[in-house]
């Protein structure tokens, strides 16, 4: 059930820790899938890693390009996108009274405008096939704020809103909406933190330890696999009891 031999599926973030676990993780199972993202050096890696893979620079903050880049995909999907993977994400930290207005904007467009419009264009391409999934990488950051982080928290908590109204939305037309939400995960976002913190945030965590891209791409396996069908409006928590909902 978690062959996915016969889904096409579009990948952002895919040159990131936890974006290279999910594209490794996809490919291993047989999707056909076209990996995104702005770093050249790490989009050649990619390539000749793989030989399974589309792999298309693409940066998601040129809005206006988005919906010729959907055309684009479901050019070379021949019509039919399966899922969509809002994984590509920017933090940009500072306390909110010093947060400068393009702190703000930078992290908003990026994390939460550029994967609505992503979501928006491939919906429109889903709604002919009457299928579809969408899966949102958030964050635990979404639904328990973190100091410095008042842009990225609302950028996260914003998707997870807007997953479950397009949910309602398009159930009926067979197209699932979820949302994974890892907690922390070593990462390159996680690798800056020093030491001393990441043992007083290990101790907040159940299971006592950062987790891995591997436990993130496990879940986005699942949902996009036909063993989820029948789940949509949800967020998947991946955080080691760190938080729960």
């Amino acid at each position: 059930m978690t062959d996915l031999q016969n889904l096409n599926i579009l990948l952002t973030g895919s040159t990131g820790g936890i974006g290279g676990a999910i594209l490794n993780k996809l490919l291993e199972n047989k999707a056909k899938v076209i990996a995104t993202g702005t770093n050249e050096k790490k989009l050649d890696i990619i390539k000749k890693k793989f030989t399974d893979v589309i792999v298309k620079k693409f940066d998601i903050t040129n809005h206006e390009t988005i919906q010729d880049f959907i055309e684009e995909c479901n050019e070379i999907f021949q019509k039919k996108i399966d899922v969509l993977i809002n994984n590509a994400g920017i933090t940009n930290d500072n306390l909110a009274i010093r947060m400068k207005d393009e702190e703000w904007n930078k992290v908003i467009n990026l994390n939460l405008t550029s994967s609505f419009l992503l979501t928006k264009n491939t919906i429109k391409k889903m709604l002919k096939n009457k299928n579809g999934k969408i899966i949102n990488i958030t964050s635990v950051v979404g639904h328990t704020g973190n100091i410095g982080q008042a842009n990225y928290a609302a950028s996260k908590a914003g998707l997870i809103g807007m997953s479950k109204s397009l949910a309602l939305e398009y159930g009926k037309k067979n197209i699932k909406v979820n949302c994974i939400s890892p907690g922390f995960i070593k990462s390159e976002m996680t690798e800056n933190i020093n030491e001393s913190y990441k043992k007083i945030l290990e101790e907040k965590i159940s299971l006592e330890r950062f987790g891995t891209p591997d436990d993130v791409a496990n879940v986005v396996l699942f949902l996009s696999s036909g063993l989820s069908d029948y789940i949509t409006g949800e967020t998947i928590h991946v955080n080691g009891g760190m938080y729960f909902s």
